[in-house]
């Protein structure tokens, strides 16, 4: 598992350090590591580094020193290294003066470099690049490795708000923070340097393969298909049959257990998935552990009528599309899920939400919402947040564009009820999900356009090789 650190607690975790080790001690090791990256890089793109061209982009503050340090260290290594001072009368004194011992050169434009260092701003800063360094930044032709964080790009939320760096390469100091889990395109890959720090949990979390292997339900030698979960799915209608089709599918395709399907799409359903019980009345499903509703229903007095006989069995309960178009509870639940569940069944009613777009910040505004209905919510994009009522978030790294297809949710919505059938609590069955979606997408895909039910078909390739690694 990952974790993202806001930048208080970067620095609170700094200080000790910083009284500890003697002045500059901190600040050069994170120059040291840029370094090494850079020169990796180099080395890599043009097959050396004595003899290379590295232009640092140096602003006042901590973060210029960061670059400037690193330049120091590839000049002597026979780089050449040129410094475009933006604040020339705010540069870090320490860094320049190593600087220009090593050889480097203060200049006021880039000079056709290989390489870029972004030492503009550090984590302390907020809103996008001023006009001058954005004027230098819009003119490179150079590829560029941000100091701990892409310049103009909001640390906490990975929010662009105008001019910022697009970085081929972010080195982390310490830490990750949640930029680079949100602003991947800003951001590239990300490669953390260890530098002393000790932090705990962080503000913000991702779940790696590693997760999905300890949490997914695997058989054993004493289940069977109804041990392992039974997801009942409402989805599909007389016109979005297919809706019903991925959805069940994708259940079907995530554990070994039992999926029953209720609603208008049956003869469609059974069509594509034999395996399914399927009926056109959730009162006939049969038992199930969880529903998962919505996708394709629409908006009808009938579908309404179906959901709110799903939401008055008291289970846990994802709901998506259509679904959240009629459903909220109109009492705080007393435990949270996916969906509106927990609440006494006799006080719900089926009602229109709330529509408001999530803005700049989807994290606050995911925990926003999970806090105000007290359950769990999954904010779906590039990068899905997914939080708690208490206030828990994940942010989902292995999400692809490529998922970006008609349907693709209707995928997704039938994996997370099938983990929550299976028992999962609600923030891991959606974490679980969104991380194999993402996956799978990627490799539908394979770098071209793909469809939803080949996200689909991807999902149990995706599960063996987690699984199996």
């Amino acid at each position: 598992m990952r974790h993202y650190h806001l930048p208080d607690a970067v620095r609170d975790a700094e200080a000790p350090l910083l009284r500890a080790l003697p002045d500059g001690a901190l600040m050069r090791r994170a120059a040291y590591g840029l370094a090494r990256v850079c020169a990796g890089e180099l080395a890599e793109r043009t097959g050396g580094v004595a003899g290379r061209r590295v232009t640092l982009l140096v602003g006042s503050g901590d973060n210029g020193g960061d670059a400037l340090f690193a330049g120091a260290f590839l000049r002597r290594r026979g780089v050449a290294v040129e410094a475009v001072l933006l604040s020339p009368d705010r540069a870090h004194a320490a860094g320049l003066r190593a600087l220009r011992r090593a050889g480097g050169r203060v200049v006021t434009a880039p000079h056709r470099p290989d390489l870029v260092i972004d030492g503009i701003v550090g984590i302390s800063a907020r809103g996008p690049l001023r006009p001058a360094a954005a004027g230098i930044v819009a003119a490179l032709d150079a590829p560029v490795v941000a100091a701990d964080t892409p310049s103009g790009v909001d640390v906490a939320t990975g929010a662009v708000d105008g001019a910022a760096v697009t970085a081929a390469v972010t080195v982390a100091f310490g830490a990750r923070k949640p930029v680079h889990a949100l602003a991947p395109g800003h951001c590239g890959r990300v490669e953390l340097v260890d530098i002393g720090l000790e932090l705990g949990p962080g503000e913000l979390r991702a779940y790696d393969d590693a997760d999905l292997a300890a949490l997914w339900p695997v058989p054993g030698a004493a289940d069977d298909k109804y041990t392992l979960g039974v997801v009942g799915i409402v989805a599909g209608g007389e016109h979005y049959p297919g809706a019903a089709v991925l959805s069940v599918g994708s259940a079907i395709r995530a554990t070994s257990g039992m999926v029953r399907y209720a609603g208008t799409a049956r003869d469609a359903v059974l069509a594509a998935w034999p395996e399914a019980v399927a009926t056109e009345d959730p009162a006939e499903a049969g038992r199930v552990q969880a529903w998962a509703a919505g996708p394709g229903t629409g908006v009808d007095d009938a579908a309404a009528d179906r959901l709110a006989r799903i939401l008055g069995q008291d289970l846990p309960t994802v709901l998506d599309a259509d679904a959240l178009t009629r459903a909220r509870p109109a009492s705080r639940p007393a435990r949270g899920s996916h969906g509106p569940d927990g609440a006494d069944p006799a006080r719900r009613r089926v009602r229109p939400p709330r529509r408001r777009a999530p803005g700049a910040d989807r994290v606050a505004a995911a925990r926003g919402l999970a806090r105000e209905l007290g359950v769990t919510v999954l904010l779906k994009g590039h990068r899905t947040v997914i939080a708690g009522p208490d206030g828990d978030a994940v942010v989902d790294t292995a999400g692809s564009p490529w998922a970006a297809t008609p349907g693709s949710g209707d995928v997704l919505t039938g994996v997370v009820g099938k983990l929550l059938a299976s028992g999962l609590a609600p923030l891991d069955a959606a974490a679980c999900a969104a991380r194999v979606h993402g996956l799978a997408a990627a490799r539908a895909a394979d770098g071209a356009p793909t469809h939803a039910a080949a996200i689909g078909a991807a999902v149990p390739l995706v599960l063996a090789d987690v699984l199996r690694d």
